[in-house]
């Protein structure tokens, strides 16, 4: 039996929008002719998937039809939220759905995760498909790269999990790297059958709900349009929470694999760093007093810059009215200023420079400085640049 692939769709991007009013979803976001939702369904082309089913929202059917229909995909099936319930709900009626027998195995994925080495992956899926049973559930976890408090973790011995632990402070992820943790991907992979014993075990409320809402549901073009009434009963709960905390049927497969689920500008502008040959345009490049810089890729409010800082170079005391700046240092000792602050960065090292705020990059050392900069407003243009000082004479 092929494997169901399960795309969960629902994100919002409030993390890289939090000021916004109107977010853009990080799934649908153009990072340069692709999307993460793109990505997501090529790699569910594979051999071993059969056809996917997306479980979304009404706000974003179009876009993800459109995706559908840009990526070739001919044979799916979309379950339409009519409101947030988090991913418990979300997860369980996409399972209910009638046309998946009880014991295929579904493969949960997220619209907006980046997986590199996608035949490791693949290979891990397939390998423990026959490990799969009526109660047990498998989460993927990623070896972690660095510490990180934006990443959940988990625990395992003998490839049981132990333990979740929620994004932790970067001393706590420390501790817990220390003892062979993973980054916990919030992929799973269950049979249908598990799913539905876990929720009536553990779950209650939401599974009499969620069934009620797919049995209620208005089928047509592909699409089941979940039963409001029934739906908005049942209990807002992550899977994590509803289900992975509370059975001790969990295994663990762990990868190594380069995996992002590009939720911070530190993230992307590192997917950025790594790929730059990818964008880099003669043309794009821009040289100035201090060094030069490179224009990677424009897009829709933000804009992905490498500044060359070269040695003994200074950029100007400034600020900006309609941009915040998030930069990474990929080479180089930079001197910042922020505000009333005085540093030094290093090598991976990030800081996020607020709208309004008065900065500068200096280089007083040898080596030259470089750094990927995400710009990120309604106005990227050199135009919104406030400068206060500027050794080479260009204050007015």
């Amino acid at each position: 039996m092929k494997i169901r692939p399960v795309i969960l769709c629902g994100g919002a991007g409030t993390r890289l929008w939090p000021k916004a009013k109107k977010h853009q979803a990080k799934q649908f976001i153009d990072f340069g002719n692709w999307t993460l939702l793109g990505k997501t369904l090529e790699r569910v082309k594979a051999s071993i998937f059969d056809a996917p089913i997306i479980s979304t929202n009404a706000k974003y059917l179009r876009q993800v039809k459109q995706h559908l229909k840009k990526h070739k995909i001919r044979k799916f099936k979309i379950v339409l939220e009519p409101a947030k319930r988090n991913t418990a709900p979300a997860i369980l009626s996409t399972a209910l759905i009638k046309d998946i027998p009880n014991e295929q195995p579904l493969m949960f994925l997220a619209a907006d995760h980046l997986i590199e080495k996608v035949g490791l992956f693949n290979k891990a899926i397939k390998k423990n498909q026959k490990k799969l049973t009526h109660n047990n559930i498998f989460i993927f976890g990623i070896k972690p790269t660095m510490p990180s408090s934006e990443f959940g973790y988990f625990l395992t011995k003998n490839n049981k999990v132990t333990r979740f632990v929620e994004k932790p402070k970067e001393a706590k992820a420390k501790q817990i790297i220390s003892k062979k943790g993973y980054w916990n991907s919030g992929m799973f992979y269950l049979r249908k059958d598990s799913i539905i014993n876990n929720f009536k075990k553990y779950q209650p409320n939401i599974y009499r709900n969620c069934n009620k809402a797919v049995t209620k549901a208005k089928y047509k073009s592909n699409v089941y349009y979940l039963n409001k009434q029934a739906f908005t009963r049942a209990t807002a709960k992550s899977f994590d929470y509803a289900i992975l905390e509370k059975t001790r049927d969990i295994n663990a497969i762990k990868l190594d694999i380069p995996w992002s689920d590009l939720g911070s500008w530190k993230e992307i502008c590192k997917m950025y760093g790594r790929n730059k040959r990818h964008y880099y345009k003669k043309k794009n490049v821009f040289h100035r007093p201090w060094g030069s810089y490179v224009n990677l890729f424009n897009g829709k409010e933000f804009l992905i810059k490498e500044l060359y800082v070269k040695p003994k170079g200074i950029l100007s005391l400034q600020k900006h009215h309609h941009r915040a700046e998030h930069w990474v240092v990929t080479h180089g000792k930079p001197k910042i200023t922020l505000n009333k602050k005085y540093f030094t960065m290093k090598p991976d090292e990030t800081i996020f420079i607020p709208l309004g705020a008065i900065h500068r990059i200096e280089n007083p050392y040898k080596k030259p400085v470089k750094i990927i900069e995400a710009q990120v407003g309604s106005i990227l243009k050199e135009t919104d640049i406030v400068r206060y000082q500027d050794v080479y004479g260009r204050v007015k």
